[in-house]
């Protein structure tokens, strides 16, 4: 079982407190209190304050990392700026043209293609559609039906 006491505190030390004996029926609030004359603290002032916390080999230290970890950034990302400058240019310069030399060539076998079933289909045409009349081969007797006696 949890016991509830009540603390009681100095009138006039608390800057929250009112002069009156309820606890509950203070008319001041939060708003209403003075800063006392501090200024409100920024976080450049805090950083500033850690300068005297932070010892200066571990402060040094610090930097350094910091400027190592930096310079190793810079490297990496011109190292990689460079492989993808490389790649770029050599897909434009190698690539592209292969692309569109491949593509024309495409385009080449295509209408040959057309070409050649449109002569197979002017053949068709001329070519007779009764199977009894067919043109003889070179040297070859005609293969149709032959009467007697020829």
């Amino acid at each position: 079982m949890v016991k509830v006491e009540i603390v009681e505190e100095d009138a006039g030390n608390s800057p929250y407190s009112s002069a009156s004996s309820s606890r509950t029926g203070s008319t001041d609030s939060l708003s209403s209190v003075s800063d006392n004359g501090i200024a409100p603290e920024t976080l450049f002032d805090r950083l500033v304050a850690l300068v005297d916390i932070v010892p200066p080999s571990t402060r040094h230290s610090i930097s350094t990392r910091v400027e190592n970890t930096a310079n190793v950034v810079k490297r990496t990302g011109r190292v990689v700026g460079n492989i993808i400058w490389v790649i770029t240019t050599s897909a434009l310069l190698i690539g592209l043209p292969l692309a569109l030399a491949l593509e024309d060539e495409a385009k080449i076998i295509q209408q040959e293609k057309e070409l050649q079933e449109q002569q197979q289909g002017v053949q068709q045409m001329l070519a007779p559609t009764s199977p009894y009349s067919q043109v003889p081969a070179q040297g070859k007797a005609a293969q149709g039906l032959v009467p007697p006696g020829f």
